[in-house]
């Protein structure tokens, strides 16, 4: 039998009445297990199987699918899941992650960000900025490694700059003209995802951002990882959805205003 701490990251529906869910563990990475019965509603581990929770598990099954034996939660983050955004940004993180990694190879410095990242969003920070952040540090282990630090082509590390998707990074002025795709971002924005990519996750303190530089930030995210990554996750559709939603939402309201 093997004893592990972990982060359910994943819940499927299987069979009749059992679960598996998939966790991401500091030491044996991401595990998937059979939870038999946890749909029942007198199952013993049906309140350890819930997404986010962080639990002890006890499981039969060193190699593919494992099954589960017994249960404990260390933790829960029971703010996340009274909020539809930071339900959402959470889950769009834990998807990202699982699409992102093979099973059993563990990272302990990952699970140290996946872990600080659905502390922070149940601590009540801004999820969608921590998103973004978690976003920016899963490009290194897709394999990504953008120049932010200064101009990818001339080593210059003083702005203005802009992003360039064909040489991978920033560019400074001068070399504006090698590529006419490039990203035209502000300096602010710039500077956030300079930090973003850059920053150790421990040192970031609480960020206050409006929400227009936060929306063109994740353009700028969302147009690399869509050159890039090759993934098309439904939780990043969920989102994108509910971005539209509360566009409308923000319309609606200041219709329904009355005149100053």
């Amino acid at each position: 039998m093997e004893r592990c701490e972990g982060l359910i990251i994943r819940v499927m529906d299987y069979r009749e009445s059992d679960k598996i869910i998939r966790l991401y563990t500091k030491e044996h990475g991401k595990i998937s297990l059979v939870a038999r019965g946890a749909k029942k509603s007198n199952s013993r581990i049906a309140a350890v199987t819930q997404l986010f929770t962080y639990g002890e598990f006890m499981y039969f099954g060193n190699k593919g699918l494992g099954t589960i034996q017994q249960g404990e939660v260390i933790e829960r983050f029971p703010l996340i899941s009274q909020d539809i955004f930071t339900t959402a940004y959470a889950s769009y993180c834990v998807d990202l992650l699982d699409k992102a990694i093979e099973e059993r190879e563990p990272n302990p410095a990952l699970f140290s960000l996946i872990y600080q990242v659905i502390e922070k969003m149940a601590a009540g920070e801004n999820a969608h900025v921590i998103s973004q952040i978690f976003e920016l540090k899963m490009l290194n282990v897709l394999g990504h490694y953008p120049e932010f630090r200064g101009c990818v082509l001339t080593g210059e590390t003083e702005g203005p700059f802009d992003f360039s998707i064909k040489h991978n990074g920033l560019i400074s002025r001068r070399c504006f003209d090698e590529d006419p795709n490039r990203l035209q971002l502000s300096d602010k924005v710039i500077r956030l995802l300079r930090l973003y990519y850059l920053i150790d996750f421990n040192r970031l303190g609480k960020i206050d951002v409006n929400d227009e530089v936060t929306k063109q930030v994740q353009w700028a995210i969302d147009t690399y990882y869509n050159e890039v990554s090759g993934l098309n996750l439904k939780t990043k559709r969920f989102l994108n959805q509910m971005s539209d939603w509360g566009s409308q939402m923000k319309v609606d309201t200041s219709e329904a205003a009355p005149p100053e």
